[in-house]
């Protein structure tokens, strides 16, 4: 008798915790809880913390869905978007949402967020196709950036906010061009900066000839002016010099012209290879013959020597 009343206690305790345990869930900081009764939302739990519902979820009473109450990322990688002069860039970006309204996305999706980014994502797609298919080439590298994040966070937040989500943030991760655009972009890079090049070195040899054109002419200035100057010295020295001998002569005419006479001797027979056929007797060799250059006689030839004939 003791026995079985212990094990009816036992299953009617049993009972009782199955039931407390199909009437309970708890809340944790990170989570919403969507309570659906016979799938309707019934009320929707947003702060932490031990709630009931009725039992026996089985019989598609009250159930629970929970979703995320923190910020949630999805990436978009890889979309080629063309900007408005036809060229074309690569570009990765992601966005930065949480879930707002659970119960809108409980009717719009059945709170799957697989289903809901999926929605963001095709309409991301296109929002980042529109914003920079409006600028030019460099427009995503410049200050203007900030301006396409935030026009493409407001394309995204009406359709977000249909789905229960509020977008906190858009950020583009990666602009690069594509491959051929690169090419493109390299070669003419690559021939700016040789037409650059050219240019610079034709100012370069432009500004060297004009540079040795005056520096030609400057020498040729300078070598005429030197001329110029060496001559008009030459000339007051030879002026000088024959006003020296003018006023030599003028003072002992006779030291003059025994001085232009030994001058005139070392010129002629100072090397001793120098053969000179003169009479000894002629006027250049008069101080030779007396020591003041005065005339000297001629020798009288002496008498003929006899001639005898057979």
């Amino acid at each position: 008798m003791i026995n079985n009343r212990s094990s009816i206690i036992l299953i009617v305790l049993a009972a009782v915790l199955f039931v407390v345990y199909s009437s309970v869930f708890v809340v944790n900081e990170r989570q919403q809880a969507i309570v659906v009764r016979f799938g309707q939302i019934r009320e929707v739990k947003s702060e932490p913390g031990l709630y009931f519902k009725l039992p026996f979820g089985f019989m598609d009473a009250d159930r629970v869905q929970y979703v995320e109450d923190q910020a949630l990322r999805f990436d978009l990688d890889n979309i080629r978007v063309q900007v408005s002069g036809g060229k074309f860039y690569e570009v990765d970006a992601f966005v930065v949402y949480k879930i707002s309204d659970p119960r809108r996305f409980r009717q719009t999706v059945s709170g799957d967020r697989e289903s809901a980014e999926s929605r963001l994502r095709t309409r991301l797609d296109a929002s980042l196709r529109r914003v920079y298919g409006l600028r030019g080439f460099e427009a995503a590298l410049s200050d203007e950036r900030a301006s396409m994040m935030r026009e493409v966070r407001t394309d995204l937040s009406a359709d977000a906010e249909s789905l229960g989500l509020n977008i906190e943030d858009v950020r583009i991760r990666r602009t690069d061009l594509t491959q051929e655009v690169s090419q493109q972009t390299f070669d003419r890079m690559k021939a700016e900066r040789l037409a650059e090049a050219e240019l610079i070195r034709a100012r370069g040899n432009e500004e060297g000839q004009r540079r040795r054109a005056i520096a030609d002419r400057q020498v040729v200035e300078i070598v005429a002016e030197a001329q110029r100057d060496s001559e008009i010295l030459r000339g007051e020295g030879e002026a000088e010099r024959t006003q020296i001998f003018a006023d030599a002569f003028q003072r002992d005419p006779g030291f003059f012209e025994f001085y232009r006479s030994m001058a005139a001797y070392s010129q002629s027979i100072g090397s001793p290879d120098t053969t000179i056929v003169l009479s000894p007797h002629s006027e250049f060799f008069r101080y030779f013959n007396s020591a003041d250059g005065a005339d000297q006689p001629l020798p009288t030839p002496g008498p003929a020597a006899p001639t005898t004939t057979d």
